[in-house]
Formats: structure tokens, C-alpha cells, sequence
């Protein structure tokens, strides 16, 4: 229509483009397992996790418990130390605990 004004409105959902990633196969049970723990740093998430993995040592009989701890909350994890992880534990348990 003449003489209206066109507004432009913006929205702020966005769109994020992702590749779908298959997440890893469940253990069956935690009987035995090295059990890898990683602090991202935040404030609590340390003491939740070290409750958590008493739980699961106390519970479910979790072999060894290995503390890892990344650089910052705001980062990714270093690629060597993901490496780290993966390679010295069967199931790896983070939170961030705010």
C-alpha cells in the first residue's frame, strides 16, 4: 500500500548446522571399570563430581578413578588431553556444576 511503511523484523532463533555425532555405546555394567573424571573448572563442579564418583566407587565397585582437570570452563578441552582420557579410562563422567 502507498505511503505505508515496511518494518523489518529480526529473528532471533537463528539456525545452527551441526553434524549429527552417534553417541558411544553404554556400559552394561560399572563393575570394573576405570572411571575418568573431568573438572571443567567451575565452581562446584569439582566437589559434585568427587561425590559422585565415591557414589559410583561405593555402589557399583568402579576399579580406579582417574581426576583430570581442563584448562578453563570456557574452552574446549586440548586435544591430547581428550586423547588422554580416552585412552587410560572405559567411561569418563563431567558436569558443570554451577
Amino acid at each position: 500500500m502507498e505511503g505505508e511503511s515496511v518494518e523489518t523484523v529480526f529473528d532471533p532463533r537463528g539456525r545452527v548446522d551441526a553434524e549429527r555425532v552417534a553417541l558411544a555405546p553404554r556400559a552394561a555394567a560399572l563393575q570394573g571399570l576405570r572411571l575418568g573424571i573431568l573438572d571443567n573448572t567451575k565452581w562446584n563442579a569439582n566437589r559434585l563430581l568427587r561425590k559422585t564418583a565415591a557414589l559410583l566407587e561405593a555402589g557399583h565397585g568402579i576399579a580406579t578413578v582417574k581426576y583430570y582437570k581442563k584448562e578453563s570452563f570456557s574452552k574446549v578441552a586440548d586435544p591430547a588431553l581428550v586423547a588422554e582420557i580416552a585412552a587410560d579410562n572405559d567411561i569418563v563422567l563431567t558436569a558443570i556444576g554451577d
